[in-house]
């Protein structure tokens, strides 16, 4: 197994940093990141100067790069959507790859990179700031274009109704946007082609059936097709959780064999509302980025995927008796089997994806009947493809554990951020302020951070107390507070075992 593994995040957030680093850690692995001056904070983009420089005076004690293009040559995933750098200024700063493998040529990389999304909200701090009063303008113009490409010209009207709806100068710079960096993305398959890279994925980012996101995604795969690089390329829905997954594909590079257990019998045809593929698909892809491959029975698999998926289709307000919680699956059964393969010995990790950004209530309440300290991960955070490829990762890495509080200690924290935050507490913060802003809390950030820690730290301190004062390990909390200016992501200071 490799000993040193260089991580570059998409960003800062406790999932996309602190969690892959997190899951090497727990197989014995170092991981060692980039100064906090080199990366990105919230949309400011990072050093990328001083990145490459890190890159390359680390490289030589590595056995292992993890490395997120947009980070490495835009400054972050956030800021390439939003920075104005030319393209051959980001396409020069990826030649630190091809330097690092003539001079490292046993050095795995594994790279990923994300297509541009077309946001569903009017977000002015993600996106570019136009984007807060054209957003609606520009998802419309995204689905006509890809509907026109894909059905011809019966869709001609729509286009040009959705163009001439926004100012050209606005439309221009967008598209502008996403040429550069869909032009990095085919440029990376290059890099894979001539062995620069060892794995790439290219992930679609709250993604939808029709867009340009969809037709990038395209453009991409015919690029692959001429080069024949699909044995060591993966296109899907995904995004933040990527880095979990290259992890666990090069610290576990043989392939594992998964079975899944759905909350329905057919979980698998469910509907997602961020990604542009039924759950089963969605699933088949996850694993493949991981390197596992679906089972034909529960006896050959190394692990048991667990994943809770809606009756119909994800809601967004909890509880949704129309397309989620729906007679179309049975918790309580899908409860006893999870206790069954514990009990059986089986590893379990559960993905809980009946809703986006965070964990389903009834499940979670049912849950506490199980022994929640000995699942091998849990997720429940953000879109279905996050939650899946975090918790296929737990689940691809639980044979290589050789720390257990390190191992603990990851799980603790997802079921804290997943179920305790974002599940419950998150709406109970948003509840005590005054219309807050979903973008940017401003100056009741403050008053956010202190409600946050003043509700969540007796539930994080109930639930160790519960499922995981067993484990014999000490645990110490720091004080929660907010990732960025916005509700949207909790950072929760935990220390299990003596360390972080």
């Amino acid at each position: 197994m490799p000993s040193r593994v260089l991580l570059i995040p998409p960003d800062t957030r406790p999932p996309t940093l602190e969690l892959p680093a997190a899951l090497a850690r727990m197989t014995g692995t170092d991981v060692v990141v980039p100064p906090p001056a080199a990366l990105p904070d919230f949309h400011t983009p990072g050093d990328t100067g001083l990145l490459g420089r890190w890159l390359e005076a680390e490289a030589p004690t590595a056995d292992v790069l993890v490395v997120c293009l947009e980070t490495l040559c835009l400054g972050g995933m956030i800021p390439a959507r939003r920075v104005s750098d030319r393209l051959d200024t980001a396409l020069e700063r990826l030649e630190v790859l091809r330097r690092i493998r003539d001079v490292h040529p046993s050095i795995q990389i594994l790279a990923f990179g994300v297509i541009v999304r077309v946001a569903h909200d009017n977000d002015p701090h993600e996106e570019k700031p136009y984007y807060g009063q054209w957003g609606r303008e520009l998802r419309a113009y995204s689905t006509a274009f890809d509907r026109h490409a894909r059905h011809g010209e019966g869709e001609r009207g729509a286009l040009d109704a959705a163009h001439a709806a926004i100012p050209a100068d606005i439309l221009s710079d967008w598209l502008a946007t996403r040429e550069r960096n869909r032009t990095l993305h085919l440029r990376a398959l290059e890099l894979l082609h001539a062995g620069v890279l060892n794995h790439l994925c290219i992930t679609l980012d709250d993604t939808s059936e029709y867009g340009l996101a969809a037709h990038d995604r395209r453009l991409l795969e015919a690029r692959a097709d001429a080069l024949g690089v699909w044995a060591q390329l993966d296109i899907y829905p995904g995004a933040d959780e990527v880095p979990c997954a290259l992890i666990a594909r090069a610290l576990r590079p043989a392939p594992a064999q998964v079975w899944v257990r759905y909350s329905g019998l057919d979980g698998a045809r469910t509907g997602m509302a961020y990604e542009d593929r039924p759950a089963g698909e969605l699933v088949r892809a996850h694993l493949r980025a991981a390197g596992c491959a679906l089972a034909d029975t529960p006896a050959e698999a190394e692990f048991v995927l667990a994943v809770n998926t809606p009756g119909v289709r994800q809601a967004h307000r909890q509880p949704d008796y129309a397309t989620v919680d729906t007679a179309h699956r049975h918790l309580p059964a899908f409860v006893d089997a999870l206790r069954d393969d514990l009990r059986a010995g089986r590893t379990v990790s559960v993905a809980d994806i009946a809703y986006p950004n965070g964990a389903e209530w009834r499940l979670w309440t049912l849950m506490q009947t199980l022994p929640l300290a000995q699942l091998a991960g849990y997720s429940a955070w953000n879109t279905a493809g996050n939650t899946l490829g975090s918790a296929i990762a737990f689940g691809k890495l639980a044979a290589a554990v050789t720390d257990r509080s390190a191992h603990t200690g990851a799980l603790f924290a997802r079921m804290v951020d997943d179920a305790l935050y974002q599940g419950q507490t998150r709406a109970e913060v948003r509840g005590r302020l005054v219309a807050p802003s979903p973008f940017d809390l401003g100056d009741q950030r403050a008053a956010a951070e202190a409600h946050l820690h003043e509700l969540i730290t007796p539930r994080i301190r109930a639930l160790w107390d519960t499922h995981f004062a067993g484990t014999g390990l000490p645990l110490e909390v720091g004080r929660a507070h907010l990732a960025w200016p916005r509700l949207f992501t909790g950072v929760f200071p935990l220390t299990v075992g003596g360390r972080a």
